[in-house]
């Protein structure tokens, strides 16, 4: 093999986990938390009607820890209990509990 055909191939592994918003309860302000979970995921207002109304319920995945505390600081200024938490690595899900 010559060096012009040799290629080399890295994998970049990021230092900063996956987190994830979960919306913990709507709150009294309803049509409020409706409207920044729209904000936050760019849904349809029907859309995050129909999420804040399913509280609790994860809104975001995949988000950096500053994305993350952003998302949850929009929620919670319009009334939202809303958490912010490190995704559970792929092997770690554990099935619902009955």
């Amino acid at each position: 093999m010559s060096d012009e055909e040799s290629t080399e191939h890295y994998t970049l592994l990021c230092d900063d986990p996956s987190h994830e918003v979960v919306l913990v309860d709507c709150g009294p302000r309803e049509l409020d938390v409706v409207r920044a979970v729209r904000k936050v995921t760019g849904l349809s207002l029907w859309h995050s009607r129909v999420l804040a109304r399913q509280a609790p319920v994860t809104l975001l995945e995949g988000l950096s820890a500053y994305g993350a505390q952003s998302a949850v600081a929009v929620l919670q200024s319009a009334g939202a209990r809303a958490e912010w938490r490190q995704e559970p690595e792929s092997g770690e899900r554990t099935a619902p509990s009955s």
